[in-house]
């Protein structure tokens, strides 16, 4: 059977969620076919030939796009069976609902998708499923890569005055903590699967064939499982020593494997990608981050001893936001030298709600909480200080204008910073003090993301 592939967006990566599939898929015998809208047109000639089409939905951002595209291929082709799979895939409050989508396929998905593929094929009876989250443990074929957009479109390394091609590959998914405001307990539950180190290692061989000199460990967490971590971080090392990486994980596992920083530097780690959130530790524990202000503080700093960059991710709106908690957070940017290590887009990130939240059920935000929202996949809801909201609205103005004017993050965060402390009735923070830390020398992805 002939199945067409579809992303949206994958964190301005070569997509895995593309790559993965495609393996599971044409190891059983099935023709597919791949496109990234994120780099490419609408293929009309695969879509006419495609037998089932089936979307990748890996983050809200990637939900949200892939449901228009569904619909428009409902439209241009009624009778093609759709399917949408990955994290996000049951957020909808009911994709299935209004015709659109046929099949939602979360968790572990590639056997379920082989599944359906077959089903459709009429290799194996209808198992009556419409939604499947799949938790088990599955084995996975080195992801084939062999008809994605070559790297070259997509983010690059900035690093020594240069811009090095990077692939992207997962070494687990799922993740061992529960984060109430994540997606990803809502679909593991706790749990994570580590991809056995020999495919993660032989995908990133066939990337660094392809050009990459980065690697970006996308994993929701790389330290869940930290010694087949270690045994991958090596071997990667040994077989390609010149090639660098970065990962992403939480402040408590920094601090708690204090002890593999000296390695991972040793062994290429240039920056480390860690939701701070907020530097509130009210509303820190609200979310169950396992983290304080002065644990992301000391997670800074042991770090930087090692040479590592820390990249903080931040959820800076909440129902539970005050305008001096921003203040708050602002001057954390500057106290700890992370104006350049901020994407300016997290200053404005506001907290998303989708349906299965483990917030939901938390007294403290029914105040606040309000419709489902269809269009947006998440609950609407109100700060329990009304400034909170107005300042966010300007925040995400002036920061999406002044990315599309090319200005530098250290000017973006000056604007910020004189917003917020303009709101709290504080005078505007020293230009030249958080200028001279706002160096652009740091290493960094060229594509700032969001989920």
């Amino acid at each position: 059977m002939r199945v067409l592939l579809v992303s949206t967006y994958e964190l301005g990566h070569q997509p895995v969620h593309l790559a993965s599939p495609a393996a599971a898929l044409r190891r059983c015998g099935h023709q597919v076919d791949t496109v990234d809208l994120s780099v490419q047109p609408w293929d009309p000639d695969a879509l006419a030939r495609a037998e089932a089409v089936a979307f990748s939905v890996p983050m809200h951002t990637a939900m949200r796009l892939a449901l228009a595209a569904a619909a428009a291929v409902r439209r241009d082709r009624p009778e093609v069976p759709i399917c949408l799979y990955g994290l996000y895939a049951t957020a909808s409050s009911d994709p299935t609902g209004d015709g659109v989508v046929d099949r939602v396929l979360a968790g572990e998905y590639e056997p379920a998708l082989v599944s359906w593929v077959d089903e459709l094929a009429g290799e194996v009876g209808p198992t009556g499923e419409v939604a499947v989250v799949a938790r088990g443990r599955s084995t996975f074929a080195v992801p084939d890569r062999a008809e994605l957009a070559p790297l070259g479109r997509y983010a690059h390394l900035a690093v020594d005055g240069e811009e090095r091609l990077v692939g992207c590959v997962e070494a687990s998914h799922g993740c061992a903590s529960r984060c109430r405001h994540c997606p990803v307990p809502t679909v593991y539950d706790g749990h994570f699967r580590a991809v056995a180190a020999e495919i993660v290692l032989a995908d990133i061989a066939q990337l660094v064939g392809a050009g990459a000199r980065h690697i970006t460990f996308a994993d929701p967490d790389f330290l869940n499982g930290v010694q087949h971590s270690l045994r991958i971080v090596r071997g990667l090392h040994q077989r390609f020593p010149e090639v660098t990486f970065d990962c992403t994980t939480k402040v408590e596992l920094i601090l708690r494997h204090r002890g593999i920083w000296a390695e991972l530097a040793a062994s290429g780690c240039l920056f480390v990608v860690s939701a701070l959130e907020c530097v509130d530790d009210d509303i820190l524990a609200r979310l169950d981050k396992g983290h304080t202000a002065a644990d992301a503080a000391e997670a800074v700093e042991l770090l930087r001893v090692h040479g590592i960059e820390l990249r903080p991710s931040f959820l800076p709106f909440t129902p539970w936001t005050t305008v001096e908690g921003l203040v708050a957070l602002v001057d954390f940017v500057a106290a700890h030298d992370l104006v350049a290590n901020v994407d300016p887009v997290h200053y404005t990130i506001r907290l998303l709600l989708p349906e299965g939240s483990l917030l939901l059920d938390s007294p403290d935000l029914a105040p606040y909480l309000g419709p489902y929202d269809p269009a947006r996949l998440s609950y609407t809801w109100t700060a329990a200080h009304p400034e909170v909201d107005v300042l966010q609205r300007e925040l995400a103005t002036l920061v999406e204008a002044g990315v599309a004017a090319g200005e530098p993050p250290g000017a973006l965060y000056l604007a910020v910073g004189a917003a917020v402390r303009r709101a709290a009735g504080r005078p505007a923070v020293d230009d030249a003090l958080v200028l001279a830390g706002a160096g652009e020398h740091r290493p960094r992805l060229t594509e700032p993301w969001f989920c």
